[in-house]
């Protein structure tokens, strides 16, 4: 069965919400907090190591009321259970979205065209940790004999930006082999990575669904070539794996059908890293940790499917954005992490939710009158601060900020921690605040600028109001960062549901690629 597909503009609650929005618009922030001395404790949710404060946002438990009765109304409890209970789901191209069965520890059965997935899901987890434990061991050699030392990730989009940002994100638990990412069709890109690598102690892993994506496959040839100048075709069984569901075109590549990992097209492949596509992270944090991922993210499955919506931490954050975006108009999104380790974060949540959300079309076909697909953009700590934070502080736009914080550091460096969420906390009462033209004034006068005020004082205001999340986590590791994404995962198809249109193709990334194979053959 497939969703249930309602217009939420004809809803009573997107009519009620839209009054709503009339009443409270130019309220400020500060005078709900005055109101409501237990505002942020009602405001705040908590699932393991994650906290959520959304008490920094233009909304009342009205403003709640009012967009909890729009899930209710465009059936989001139906939804759910059909994105975990294998439903065709994604309608048009016929398949079920099942991303959340590569990290489900229950061995019930899960059915798929009259199949159970289960079985095949935990053979490739086993799969994985073999070929893991023999790598990292080294057990595993290349072609010479050797050791191999370096881990080369051919593939792009999904099968790129989710491993590759989650090596980066958890590089503190990185074993000694050294990982790569090839993505970009630039030869440029390529030829950058090999210059560090030997042939003899280097596994490329090719992860294309098809295998016949123009991109990894260009790469996967070009690094063939290079191989083969110090090997054989019968050595690229030792030094290179794939990842796809092509079976004939990965042997006739050359490698050996026992390195080839399976993939299924019921999962996205922004949705994939949890399969065999996270190949590369197990190898590089090794399978227990990779396993503890799965199970961060597994225990997120559950809190989104079974807590009530009032207390659901993935459906609160998208029943703010959608508040934002579709009454507001907001349009954009910042995500801003404080940690360098998740500088790939960003990026890897454009691909989630722009490339799943960008739709301007509903579920029925028809042309959509309202706004869908958020702008996500976004960057690291205190870096932003010397960036673009100007624009969220003091800009003419109205851009909700995704604030996300570590109670400790990884390399327990108390000064510098301490200092980094001194900026984190700051920058949210910053926003929320604001600050006055009379505490401007007093500021300067304090300053012994008096003569400055009335030339300076227009540019030192700030008028606060502007909307923040602050997602506080313990410690940022494996099983946290799994959380951490399928949040947003879940986020992602929330809003899809409601706004009526099909979160899981992506029909728009294919015209560019027919566009440039016709000028190839041209």
């Amino acid at each position: 069965m497939s969703l249930i597909n309602i217009n939420p503009t004809q809803t009573k609650a997107w009519k009620h919400l839209t009054a709503h929005y009339k009443e409270i618009k130019e309220v400020h922030m500060k005078s709900l907090f005055l109101a409501d001395k237990g505002r942020k404790e009602k405001m705040s949710l908590e699932f393991e190591a994650i906290s959520l404060d959304f008490s920094k946002n233009r909304i009342t438990k009205e403003t709640l009321d009012h967009l909890l009765a729009l899930a209710g109304e465009c059936k989001l409890d139906d939804a759910i259970e059909k994105y975990f209970g294998g439903d065709i789901i994604n309608a048009t191209e016929n398949r079920a979205v099942l991303h959340t069965a590569l990290r489900n520890t229950d061995k019930k059965p899960i059915m798929v065209d009259g199949q159970d997935i289960v079985p095949e899901v935990h053979q490739t987890l086993d799969k994985i940790k073999v070929f893991s434990d023999q790598l990292i061991s080294g057990a595993f050699k290349g072609f010479s004999g050797k050791k191999i030392t370096d881990v080369v990730n051919i593939g792009i989009g999904g099968s790129d930006l989710g491993p590759n940002m989650v090596v980066d994100g958890l590089h503190y638990y990185k074993n000694h082999l050294k990982t790569h990412f090839v993505s970009n069709i630039d030869g440029d890109h390529v030829a950058e990575v090999l210059k560090e690598l030997d042939p003899e102690t280097t596994l490329f892993v090719i992860v294309s669904k098809t295998f016949t994506t123009q991109e990894t496959l260009t790469n996967a040839n070009t690094i063939k070539k290079w191989f083969l100048q110090a090997a054989t075709e019968e050595d690229i069984k030792h030094n290179f794996v794939a990842v796809s569901t092509n079976l004939d075109m990965v042997k006739a590549f050359g490698i050996a059908e026992e390195n080839i990992f399976t993939m299924w097209n019921w999962v996205g492949g922004r949705y994939s890293l949890w399969s065999a596509v996270g190949l590369s992270i197990s190898l590089a944090i090794g399978f227990e940790n990779f396993r503890k991922f799965l199970d961060g993210a597994n225990a997120m499955d559950r809190h989104f499917r079974n807590a009530d919506f009032r207390n659901n931490i993935p459906v609160i954050l998208a029943l703010i954005s959608i508040w934002y975006n579709n009454f507001f108009k907001t349009e954009s999104e910042v995500v801003i992490p404080y940690t360098q380790y998740l500088q790939k974060l960003a990026p890897f949540l454009q691909q989630l939710s722009m490339e799943s959300n960008g739709k301007s079309v509903d579920r029925d076909g028809n042309k959509i009158a309202y706004q869908t697909g958020n702008i996500i953009w976004g960057n690291t700590g205190t870096n932003v601060q010397h960036a673009f934070m100007q624009l969220v502080h003091q800009g003419t736009k109205l851009i909700p900020v995704d604030f996300i914080g570590f109670e400790s550091s990884l390399h327990g460096n108390a000064d510098h921690h301490q200092k980094l969420m001194a900026n984190f906390y700051a920058q949210a009462e910053a926003l929320f605040a604001g600050k006055t033209e009379e505490e401007v004034h007093l500021d300067m006068k304090f300053k012994g600028d008096e003569e400055k005020i009335s030339t300076l004082l227009p540019f030192k205001v700030f008028e606060g109001n502007r909307p923040s999340n602050a997602i506080l986590i313990k410690k940022l590791d494996p099983r946290s960062l799994g959380s951490l994404i399928a949040v947003y995962e879940h986020k992602t198809f929330v809003q899809g549901v409601l706004w009526n249109i099909y979160s899981f193709d992506q029909f728009g990334v294919e015209l560019g690629k027919e566009l440039a194979n016709k000028l190839l053959v041209n």
